[in-house]
Protein backbone atom coordinates (compact mmCIF):
# COMPACT_ATOMS: atom_id res chain seq x y z
CA UNK A 1 0.00 0.00 0.00
CA UNK A 2 0.91 3.90 -0.57
CA UNK A 3 0.04 6.44 1.88
CA UNK A 4 -1.10 9.29 0.18
CA UNK A 5 -1.93 12.59 2.12
CA UNK A 6 -4.69 14.72 0.83
CA UNK A 7 -5.12 17.94 1.17
CA UNK A 8 -7.40 17.73 3.97
CA UNK A 9 -4.75 15.66 6.23
CA UNK A 10 -6.35 12.09 4.92
CA UNK A 11 -4.23 9.35 4.54
CA UNK A 12 -5.44 7.57 1.79
CA UNK A 13 -4.02 3.67 1.15
CA UNK A 14 -3.73 3.11 -2.53
CA UNK A 15 -1.86 0.35 -4.31
CA UNK A 16 0.34 1.18 -7.40
CA UNK A 17 0.03 -0.73 -9.98
CA UNK A 18 2.98 -2.81 -10.77
CA UNK A 19 5.17 -3.27 -13.97
CA UNK A 20 3.50 -5.98 -15.64
CA UNK A 21 0.29 -4.73 -15.57
CA UNK A 22 1.36 -1.31 -16.74
CA UNK A 23 3.14 -2.70 -19.41
CA UNK A 24 0.23 -5.04 -20.67
CA UNK A 25 -2.19 -1.74 -20.65
CA UNK A 26 0.27 0.03 -22.56
CA UNK A 27 0.34 -2.56 -25.07
CA UNK A 28 -2.89 -3.05 -25.59
CA UNK A 29 -3.47 0.94 -25.86
CA UNK A 30 -0.78 0.72 -28.35
CA UNK A 31 -2.20 -1.54 -30.44
CA UNK A 32 -5.54 0.36 -30.33
CA UNK A 33 -3.42 3.67 -31.21
CA UNK A 34 -1.23 1.99 -34.19
CA UNK A 35 -4.77 0.53 -35.50
CA UNK A 36 -6.51 3.68 -35.75
CA UNK A 37 -3.46 5.56 -37.35
CA UNK A 38 -2.76 3.21 -39.98
CA UNK A 39 -5.75 3.11 -41.55
CA UNK A 40 -6.18 7.14 -41.21
CA UNK A 41 -2.77 6.81 -42.74
CA UNK A 42 -4.20 4.70 -45.61
CA UNK A 43 -6.68 6.52 -46.06
CA UNK A 44 -5.61 10.65 -46.12
CA UNK A 45 -2.60 9.29 -47.94
CA UNK A 46 -4.80 8.27 -51.07
CA UNK A 47 -7.08 11.00 -50.87
CA UNK A 48 -3.82 13.70 -51.02
CA UNK A 49 -1.66 11.41 -53.68
CA UNK A 50 -2.28 13.53 -56.29
CA UNK A 51 -0.90 17.00 -54.31
CA UNK A 52 2.56 17.48 -53.81
CA UNK A 53 5.04 15.74 -51.59
CA UNK A 54 4.81 18.20 -49.06
CA UNK A 55 1.33 18.31 -48.69
CA UNK A 56 1.87 14.75 -48.80
CA UNK A 57 4.36 15.36 -45.23
CA UNK A 58 2.49 17.67 -43.63
CA UNK A 59 -0.54 15.28 -43.19
CA UNK A 60 1.90 12.24 -42.12
CA UNK A 61 3.20 15.12 -39.42
CA UNK A 62 -0.57 15.88 -38.54
CA UNK A 63 -1.28 12.11 -37.71
CA UNK A 64 1.76 12.08 -35.62
CA UNK A 65 0.41 15.28 -33.88
CA UNK A 66 -3.31 14.33 -33.22
CA UNK A 67 -2.92 10.62 -33.05
CA UNK A 68 -0.15 9.26 -31.68
CA UNK A 69 0.40 12.48 -29.24
CA UNK A 70 -3.04 13.93 -29.11
CA UNK A 71 -4.72 10.49 -29.14
CA UNK A 72 -3.43 9.35 -25.64
CA UNK A 73 -4.05 12.80 -23.90
CA UNK A 74 -7.61 13.11 -25.19
CA UNK A 75 -8.39 10.03 -24.00
CA UNK A 76 -6.85 9.66 -20.40
CA UNK A 77 -8.72 13.23 -20.00
CA UNK A 78 -12.28 12.39 -21.06
CA UNK A 79 -12.10 9.02 -19.36
CA UNK A 80 -10.26 10.60 -15.94
CA UNK A 81 -6.96 8.45 -16.45
CA UNK A 82 -8.99 4.99 -17.73
CA UNK A 83 -7.77 4.22 -21.23
CA UNK A 84 -8.44 0.82 -22.53
CA UNK A 85 -5.58 -0.62 -21.65
CA UNK A 86 -6.40 0.53 -18.21
CA UNK A 87 -9.63 -0.51 -17.92
CA UNK A 88 -8.94 -4.19 -19.29
CA UNK A 89 -6.23 -4.30 -16.44
CA UNK A 90 -7.91 -2.40 -13.98
CA UNK A 91 -5.60 0.66 -13.40
CA UNK A 92 -6.41 4.20 -13.09
CA UNK A 93 -4.34 7.48 -13.26
CA UNK A 94 -4.48 9.94 -10.24
CA UNK A 95 -2.84 12.67 -8.92
CA UNK A 96 -0.53 12.17 -6.21
CA UNK A 97 -3.02 13.35 -3.73
CA UNK A 98 -6.01 10.84 -4.98
CA UNK A 99 -7.46 13.38 -7.27
CA UNK A 100 -8.66 12.83 -10.81
CA UNK A 101 -6.15 13.67 -13.61
CA UNK A 102 -6.83 17.14 -15.56
CA UNK A 103 -5.84 18.23 -19.04
CA UNK A 104 -2.70 19.08 -17.45
CA UNK A 105 -1.78 16.36 -16.04
CA UNK A 106 -2.75 14.36 -19.23
CA UNK A 107 -0.72 16.54 -21.26
CA UNK A 108 2.86 15.97 -19.79
CA UNK A 109 2.28 12.56 -19.80
CA UNK A 110 1.16 12.45 -23.60
CA UNK A 111 4.01 14.32 -24.38
CA UNK A 112 6.57 12.98 -22.36
CA UNK A 113 4.62 9.00 -23.39
CA UNK A 114 5.75 9.64 -26.70
CA UNK A 115 9.21 9.90 -26.16
CA UNK A 116 9.90 7.20 -23.73
CA UNK A 117 7.91 4.51 -24.53
CA UNK A 118 6.74 4.71 -28.42
CA UNK A 119 10.45 6.33 -29.53
CA UNK A 120 12.79 4.50 -27.16
CA UNK A 121 10.01 1.29 -27.61
CA UNK A 122 9.52 1.44 -23.96
CA UNK A 123 12.66 1.22 -22.58
CA UNK A 124 13.34 4.40 -20.58
CA UNK A 125 9.40 3.84 -19.15
CA UNK A 126 10.50 0.47 -17.78
CA UNK A 127 13.81 1.34 -16.27
CA UNK A 128 12.10 4.62 -14.58
CA UNK A 129 9.19 2.56 -12.92
CA UNK A 130 11.75 0.21 -11.75
CA UNK A 131 13.82 2.69 -9.94
CA UNK A 132 10.75 4.58 -8.61
CA UNK A 133 9.34 3.25 -5.34
CA UNK A 134 6.21 3.76 -6.55
CA UNK A 135 6.37 2.64 -9.79
CA UNK A 136 6.37 5.79 -11.95
CA UNK A 137 8.06 6.69 -15.41
CA UNK A 138 9.35 10.34 -16.16
CA UNK A 139 5.60 11.39 -17.34
CA UNK A 140 4.05 10.30 -13.88
CA UNK A 141 6.73 11.73 -12.19
CA UNK A 142 6.61 15.83 -14.21
CA UNK A 143 2.92 15.51 -14.02
CA UNK A 144 2.44 14.70 -10.43
CA UNK A 145 0.52 11.37 -11.24
CA UNK A 146 0.49 7.66 -10.12
CA UNK A 147 -0.79 4.66 -11.35
CA UNK A 148 -2.72 2.83 -9.25
CA UNK A 149 -4.70 -0.87 -9.26
CA UNK A 150 -8.30 -0.24 -8.59
CA UNK A 151 -8.81 -4.47 -8.24
CA UNK A 152 -7.90 -4.55 -4.54
CA UNK A 153 -9.38 -7.38 -2.53
CA UNK A 154 -11.79 -6.63 0.14
CA UNK A 155 -10.54 -7.79 3.36
CA UNK A 156 -12.68 -10.67 5.01
CA UNK A 157 -14.86 -9.70 7.62
CA UNK A 158 -14.02 -12.48 10.56
CA UNK A 159 -17.52 -13.43 12.53
CA UNK A 160 -18.63 -11.53 15.22
CA UNK A 161 -17.26 -12.34 18.70
CA UNK A 162 -19.30 -13.91 21.40
CA UNK A 163 -19.80 -12.27 24.47
CA UNK A 164 -18.38 -13.14 27.89
CA UNK A 165 -20.63 -16.03 28.97
CA UNK A 166 -21.77 -14.40 32.25
CA UNK A 167 -23.69 -11.94 30.60
CA UNK A 168 -25.97 -14.44 29.05
CA UNK A 169 -28.97 -12.86 30.68
CA UNK A 170 -27.96 -9.22 31.69
CA UNK A 171 -29.25 -8.16 28.38
CA UNK A 172 -32.44 -9.59 28.39
CA UNK A 173 -34.72 -6.51 29.69
CA UNK A 174 -32.73 -4.22 27.27
CA UNK A 175 -35.41 -2.32 25.13
CA UNK A 176 -33.98 -2.50 21.72
CA UNK A 177 -36.50 -0.92 19.61
CA UNK A 178 -35.37 2.25 19.98
CA UNK A 179 -31.61 1.09 18.07
CA UNK A 180 -31.67 2.74 14.80
CA UNK A 181 -30.42 -0.27 11.92
CA UNK A 182 -27.88 2.10 10.60
CA UNK A 183 -26.09 1.56 14.42
CA UNK A 184 -26.53 -1.86 14.35
CA UNK A 185 -24.90 -2.23 10.86
CA UNK A 186 -22.34 -0.23 12.20
CA UNK A 187 -21.84 -2.26 15.48
CA UNK A 188 -21.86 -5.46 13.28
CA UNK A 189 -18.83 -4.10 11.14
CA UNK A 190 -16.98 -2.78 13.95
CA UNK A 191 -17.02 -6.39 15.70
CA UNK A 192 -16.41 -8.25 12.51
CA UNK A 193 -13.12 -5.93 11.53
CA UNK A 194 -11.70 -5.07 14.36
CA UNK A 195 -8.70 -7.33 14.48
CA UNK A 196 -7.73 -5.13 11.54
CA UNK A 197 -7.99 -1.80 12.91
CA UNK A 198 -5.24 0.21 14.44
CA UNK A 199 -5.80 -0.90 18.33
CA UNK A 200 -6.05 2.95 19.37
CA UNK A 201 -8.72 3.72 16.53
CA UNK A 202 -10.61 0.37 17.50
CA UNK A 203 -10.83 1.19 20.75
CA UNK A 204 -11.69 4.80 20.42
CA UNK A 205 -14.24 3.48 17.83
CA UNK A 206 -15.67 1.17 20.31
CA UNK A 207 -15.99 3.67 23.04
CA UNK A 208 -18.41 5.90 20.17
CA UNK A 209 -20.62 2.85 19.19
CA UNK A 210 -21.07 1.73 22.41
CA UNK A 211 -22.12 5.29 24.42
CA UNK A 212 -24.36 5.28 21.17
CA UNK A 213 -25.72 2.23 22.24
CA UNK A 214 -26.36 3.33 25.57
CA UNK A 215 -27.38 6.76 25.00
CA UNK A 216 -30.47 4.29 22.50
CA UNK A 217 -30.89 1.66 25.13
CA UNK A 218 -30.67 3.48 28.66
CA UNK A 219 -28.45 0.67 30.13
CA UNK A 220 -24.95 1.32 30.92
CA UNK A 221 -22.30 -2.22 30.55
CA UNK A 222 -21.88 -3.83 33.78
CA UNK A 223 -18.67 -2.76 35.74
CA UNK A 224 -15.42 -3.71 34.35
CA UNK A 225 -16.83 -4.70 30.78
CA UNK A 226 -14.88 -3.35 28.09
CA UNK A 227 -16.79 -1.56 25.41
CA UNK A 228 -16.01 -4.60 22.75
CA UNK A 229 -17.99 -6.90 25.51
CA UNK A 230 -20.63 -4.66 25.67
CA UNK A 231 -21.17 -4.32 22.17
CA UNK A 232 -21.03 -8.04 21.72
CA UNK A 233 -23.26 -8.82 24.28
CA UNK A 234 -26.07 -6.57 23.13
CA UNK A 235 -25.46 -7.76 19.43
CA UNK A 236 -26.01 -11.59 20.51
CA UNK A 237 -28.92 -10.47 22.72
CA UNK A 238 -30.51 -8.46 19.37
CA UNK A 239 -29.90 -11.49 16.93
CA UNK A 240 -31.24 -13.67 19.41
CA UNK A 241 -34.78 -12.06 19.76
CA UNK A 242 -34.69 -11.81 16.12
CA UNK A 243 -34.09 -15.64 15.90
CA UNK A 244 -37.07 -15.82 18.35
CA UNK A 245 -39.63 -13.74 16.38
CA UNK A 246 -38.55 -15.53 12.89
CA UNK A 247 -39.03 -19.09 14.26
CA UNK A 248 -41.16 -18.65 16.79
CA UNK A 249 -41.34 -19.47 20.82
CA UNK A 250 -40.18 -22.97 20.53
CA UNK A 251 -39.44 -25.80 17.78
CA UNK A 252 -42.12 -26.78 15.96
CA UNK A 253 -44.17 -29.94 16.30
CA UNK A 254 -42.20 -32.25 14.40
CA UNK A 255 -39.40 -31.21 17.22
CA UNK A 256 -40.95 -31.50 20.24
CA UNK A 257 -42.32 -34.74 19.33
CA UNK A 258 -38.81 -36.23 18.60
CA UNK A 259 -37.05 -34.46 21.31
CA UNK A 260 -39.74 -34.85 24.24
CA UNK A 261 -39.08 -38.00 26.89
CA UNK A 262 -40.79 -41.60 26.17
CA UNK A 263 -43.16 -41.78 29.37
CA UNK A 264 -44.19 -45.34 30.54
CA UNK A 265 -47.47 -46.52 29.61
CA UNK A 266 -48.51 -47.01 33.18
CA UNK A 267 -46.77 -43.65 34.86
CA UNK A 268 -49.04 -40.59 35.80
CA UNK A 269 -49.48 -38.03 32.79
CA UNK A 270 -49.11 -41.53 30.35
CA UNK A 271 -51.60 -40.33 26.93
CA UNK A 272 -53.86 -42.98 27.00
CA UNK A 273 -53.99 -44.09 23.42
CA UNK A 274 -57.03 -43.45 20.91
CA UNK A 275 -60.11 -45.20 21.60
CA UNK A 276 -60.56 -48.23 19.23
CA UNK A 277 -64.38 -48.27 18.37
CA UNK A 278 -65.34 -52.51 19.53
CA UNK A 279 -67.12 -53.71 22.28
CA UNK A 280 -69.25 -49.99 23.08
CA UNK A 281 -70.01 -49.08 19.12
CA UNK A 282 -68.81 -50.36 16.08
CA UNK A 283 -67.72 -54.08 15.50
CA UNK A 284 -63.77 -54.26 15.74
CA UNK A 285 -62.26 -55.27 12.72
CA UNK A 286 -58.67 -56.77 12.60
CA UNK A 287 -56.04 -54.36 9.88
CA UNK A 288 -57.36 -56.59 6.47
CA UNK A 289 -61.12 -55.52 7.55
CA UNK A 290 -61.67 -58.59 8.69
CA UNK A 291 -64.01 -59.42 11.79
CA UNK A 292 -61.58 -61.52 14.13
CA UNK A 293 -63.04 -63.97 16.39
CA UNK A 294 -63.86 -62.84 19.91
CA UNK A 295 -61.36 -63.64 22.35
CA UNK A 296 -62.45 -62.40 26.17
CA UNK A 297 -65.59 -61.91 27.69
CA UNK A 298 -68.62 -61.63 25.49
CA UNK A 299 -71.71 -59.71 25.98
CA UNK A 300 -74.90 -61.63 25.72
CA UNK A 301 -77.92 -61.13 24.10
CA UNK A 302 -79.62 -59.59 27.11
CA UNK A 303 -76.77 -57.03 28.23
CA UNK A 304 -75.60 -59.32 31.08
CA UNK A 305 -71.28 -59.73 31.66
CA UNK A 306 -70.62 -63.58 31.43
CA UNK A 307 -67.31 -63.95 33.57
CA UNK A 308 -64.74 -66.34 31.60
CA UNK A 309 -64.63 -69.64 32.68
Amino acid sequence: MSELVTGDAVVLGLRPARVPSRALAVAIDLLALWTVYLLLSVFLTTAVLGLDGAAVAAVSVGLVIVVLMGGPVAVETLSHGRSLGKLVCGLRVVRVDGGPVRFRHALVRGLLGFFEIQLTLGTVACVASLVSARGRRLGDVFAGTLVVSERVPAPRSGPVPAPPPWLAGYFGGLELSRVPDSLWLAVRQYLTRAGQLDPRVGASLAERLAGDVVAATGTPPPEGVSPVGYLAGVLSERQRREARRLWGEGPGPAVRAASAPAVPPGAAGARRPAAVPGWHGSVRRAPDGTSPPPTGPERPAGGGFVPPA
